[in-house]
């Protein structure tokens, strides 16, 4: 298999305003929730379904680059990379996880909390990537 695609996925403009201090959050995703997200205007994430008590956004672009190739493609076929801002004082109620290497690092979020994570997205949620098998790989 060689490199997966890397492509530039364009999303709305974003509509930040200087506010509060925010914290960068990214989250790999594969394309049932892409639709979900995209259904909400880039604002929202979706529910978590029943058999999924966490939301687990991660703390930088490489992490979610390597689950979106190894894993999103893997599962089906595509895999996107996707970064927002949330509130700093939001973000701070949750300790970052450390559950790998010392790139693997994630937030865990309760779904019950979602509804209150994506109050506090701060802009929109960018699409900063888009993985394919068997392309060559593209740096945006």
């Amino acid at each position: 298999m060689r490199s997966p695609t890397r492509a530039r996925r364009v999303t709305p403009s974003s509509d930040r305003r200087p506010m509060a201090e925010t914290v960068t959050l990214y989250r790999p995703t594969g394309p049932e929730e892409m639709e979900l997200l995209e259904a909400s205007g880039f604002r929202r994430w979706p529910p978590r379904l029943p058999e999924q008590p966490i939301f687990y956004p991660v703390t930088n672009e490489l992490y979610a680059v390597e689950i979106a190739t190894r894993w999103n493609i893997k599962d089906s076929g595509v895999g996107y990379v996707t970064r927002f801002e949330v509130e700093r004082a939001f973000m701070d109620r949750f300790l970052v996880q450390k559950v790998g290497g010392a790139h693997h690092t994630e937030w865990w979020v309760p779904a019950e909390e979602l509804e209150a994570l994506n109050d506090h997205i701060v802009g929109l949620i960018e699409v900063i990537g888009e993985y394919r098998p068997d392309k060559e790989s593209e740096v945006s």
